[in-house]
């Protein structure tokens, strides 16, 4: 397994990493995804950590607490062989106090996440998502006060605005406080909105991408073609209305282009989509999931092996969107393109 620093922190994580929204099993998005129980999800972190995969990624919404439960279990006697990645910030209930990024939430949140995984700390601790409600400079005294105080190592964002991410990386540096050190981010063959803004702010701020859905929502597993529709035991089915949206014709266009290079190479679609992600800039881990161990075995496929530049090039073409404004006219205009080739 390769290893890469997050971001610019000392800490170093493995290229790719576990996500556990499959533990758990508890309502209607969660439960389609999986339900592996604390033996079932014991065996996959075997499976991971024989492998040299070492962070596992999880969340307080994540099956309401029962995904961080059944972590903590998989991993007990083990904690110092494993790092743990947690968010929180999205709604956990009704309550004033149930939801966001305040302090008072997230001291909260930040003792009951402990309290589930069974642990005084967490590795790598991430905002869900963006809570104006909430002061910038509340939010990282907060995230600075959780670190000193020894109950999170790193932090970071997920789904984050990039003007909001910048802002919070400014009021670290003019208070002196821990800066953010990871994004947690959608980022896909089928989906490369994060190298409009997010990519360059990663890189010029230190920021390393840890990416969710590699696989476009289960789009990308070799199961979905020109003619070969949607499986009738799909998840996607129970599961779509969640999903980021895409373009049919651009969806089939990737599709096609992996099964070339998969007759070329003789991988698999979701390896060739994983390795892809793997050569993209700012990436310091790639979150695969699994339901059971043959799943899981086929993703750690993904390491240990190169696309060839030709055959990047061609999932470069075929993934190719043109960005909203106002990138478009640094990739539409000679003059805009001379003035910052890095948009190109």
């Amino acid at each position: 397994m390769e290893y890469r620093q997050l971001g610019a922190s000392g800490l170093r994580v493995p290229a790719l990493s576990f996500g556990t929204g499959t533990f758990g099993g508890k309502g209607p998005l969660f439960s389609a995804w999986g339900q592996s129980d604390a033996i079932e999800a014991r065996r996959l972190i075997d499976i991971c950590l024989e492998a040299g995969v070492t962070l596992f990624d999880t969340a307080d919404v994540y099956s309401n607490g029962a995904s961080e439960e059944v972590l903590g279990e998989a991993i007990r006697g083990r904690r110092g062989e494993v790092l743990i990645s947690t968010k929180t910030g999205l709604p956990m209930g009704d309550g004033p106090q149930d939801w966001g990024a305040s302090r008072a939430r997230l001291l909260r949140a930040v003792d009951a996440s402990l309290s589930r995984l069974g642990t005084d700390y967490i590795d790598v601790l991430q905002l869900h998502a963006f809570d104006a409600h909430t002061p910038v400079e509340e939010l990282m005294s907060t995230l600075d006060q959780l670190i000193a105080a020894g109950k999170v190592r790193y932090a970071g964002v997920s789904n984050y605005p990039g003007w909001q991410l910048m802002k919070a990386q400014a009021a670290a540096e003019r208070h002196g406080w821990q800066r953010l050190v990871a994004h947690q981010v959608y980022y896909s063959l089928i989906g490369r909105a994060y190298e409009a803004d997010l990519m360059p702010l990663a890189a010029d701020q230190g920021i390393g991408a840890l990416v969710w859905s590699p696989l476009g929502w289960g789009r990308l597993t070799g199961k979905i073609g020109r003619n070969r529709p949607i499986p009738e035991n799909s998840r996607l089915h129970e599961t779509e209305q969640f999903a980021p949206p895409v373009e049919t014709e651009l969806l089939y266009r990737v599709i096609d282009a992996l099964e070339g290079i998969a007759a070329e190479t003789g991988k698999t679609v979701p390896q060739i989509a994983i390795n892809w992600l793997l050569q993209r800039p700012t990436v310091s881990s790639v979150i695969i999931g699994a339901r059971d161990e043959v799943q899981l075995r086929q993703n750690l496929g993904a390491v240990g092996w190169s696309l060839t530049p030709e055959q990047v090039a061609t999932l470069d073409a075929a993934s190719d969107v043109l960005p909203p404004y106002p990138h478009t006219p640094y990739r539409q205009q000679e003059g805009f393109a001379r003035l910052n080739p890095a948009l190109v």
